[in-house]
């Protein structure tokens, strides 16, 4: 099935073929032609699956080529709400609206906290027909006035389940309450949870269903693989495998923004080029670090959990858990910044003893056993990971190196237990 079988308008078929896209996704199949024929949608797929372009393409398609004419006088209201968890998301969602949207005369914008306001006071002056915000900053405009909801014609809800986990759903009720009735909601979210079906029956009107993929699963190009390791050791056993194995381009995920700055410190010591990217950094800071890392000039990006959605880089070949998720769905979507699109991706998990209950609650959610294998010179002090022993390879060094690790790990031994960054800083992302 091509693009022009789900009557997409011929721009933006245009446009998406010139991107390299040929085939729609099976979220983009089943997504776009209920968003045409104006259905509220309740849908779930893979992390990596196109679905920012399943619910993108018709909205587009259904504000360029609407039928009814608008108001004759007056600034031309916004007609269709997008509602994203972090600034990120945001922007990489607006990225794809003015990409598939080239060959279109629609103009949008994007509502996120910290940057200055003003800018965003002026831009809602002229026409915006789409609008991709995070809930805290559309917030602040409803409070000052500056942006009328009162005619959205279509909602959407991306990464609804974080947005949830991030503590928004008050910011989301008091939005809703501004819009119309009258309208089309798309809901997407990563999985159907007690919580998100809750959601949908409060906002939804007969909504048509779809699930692309069994919940919590993850895209078969992408490897999995654990290394067994002290936690004091980790630092140097991270430096060692991008050295070794001479990788380009990694995402290392932590659980706080603290670790986060302490591990790209150390890695730039090991002539590692590397920066941190969470959410006490400023959005200009974020937005310069995530674009070295796009464009390959910054080696090592080490991020919170407020990355593992929203972050789209082209090719990503290695994510490494340095620790483990506390809630095992988000290991999900951090390995879903690799393998996407039908690329090839690589998954390591970097665990220590005390993390061996965190990787087989991941096990049995994924259903699947993860590969081991010992670096020598970083062995875990309390004995293996978990996994049985045809599982377990081992992977051996120079014996100068080894040394230097173990009394390394004798130095910095500790413990991390700080809760997760992205359920401890609700924060207007």
């Amino acid at each position: 099935m091509s693009f022009e079988n789900l009557n997409l308008a011929s721009e933006l078929v245009q446009a998406i073929t010139e991107f390299g896209y040929t085939n729609p996704t099976e979220i983009q199949k089943q997504s776009i032609p209920a968003v045409l024929a104006g259905k509220d949608l309740l849908a779930a797929a893979q992390t990596g699956s196109g679905k920012t372009a399943a619910f993108v393409l018709p909205i587009m398609q259904k504000i360029a080529f609407k039928t009814e004419k608008g108001p004759s006088h007056g600034r031309p209201p916004i007609q269709a709400l997008i509602l994203v968890p972090t600034r990120e998301l945001a922007a990489q969602v607006e990225a794809c609206i003015i990409d598939y949207g080239k060959y279109l005369k629609l103009s949008s914008m994007v509502l996120i906290g910290g940057v200055s306001i003003n800018p965003q006071l002026k831009r809602l002056r002229s026409k915006v027909d789409i609008l991709v915000a995070t809930p805290g900053r559309l917030l602040d405009h409803v409070g000052q006035k500056s942006i009328d909801l009162s005619q959205i014609r279509t909602l959407v809800l991306d990464e609804a389940d974080r947005m949830l986990d991030m503590g928004f759903i008050h910011d989301i009720k008091k939005i809703i309450a501004l819009l119309p009735k009258d309208r089309q909601t798309l809901l997407f979210s990563a999985t159907f949870s007690p919580e998100i079906k809750t959601l949908a029956a409060k906002l939804l009107n007969k909504p048509e269903m779809i699930q692309a993929s069994a919940p919590n699963t993850t895209v078969a190009s992408i490897s999995h693989k654990v290394h067994p390791c002290a936690t004091g050791n980790k630092r140097q056993l991270l430096a060692h495998l991008i050295k070794e194995h001479n990788w380009s381009q990694v995402l290392v995920f932590t659980r706080t923004k603290h670790l986060a700055n302490r591990l790209a410190e150390f890695l730039v010591t090991q002539r590692i080029p590397a920066l941190a990217i969470h959410g006490n950094k400023s959005q200009s800071n974020r937005t310069n670090t995530l674009a070295q890392f796009k464009d390959g000039s910054l080696q090592v990006l080490v991020a919170t959990d407020i990355a593992a959605r929203g972050l789209d880089i082209i090719d990503l070949p290695y994510v490494v858990n340095y620790e483990l998720p506390n809630v095992p769905e988000d290991y999900v979507h951090r390995i879903g910044r690799t393998g996407r699109a039908g690329k090839t991706g690589h998954a390591v998990s970097l665990v220590s003893p005390e993390e061996i209950k965190l990787q087989l609650a991941i096990e049995r959610l994924l259903k699947l056993k993860l590969i081991s294998e010992i670096v020598t010179g970083f062995e875990p002090q309390h004995g293996l990971a978990n996994s049985p022993k045809e599982s377990r390879q081992t992977i051996t060094k120079p014996q100068d190196h080894s040394a230097r690790a173990n009394r390394n790990h004798n130095a910095r031994r500790t413990a991390v237990t700080a809760p997760s960054d992205a359920r401890t800083n609700r924060g207007r992302r």
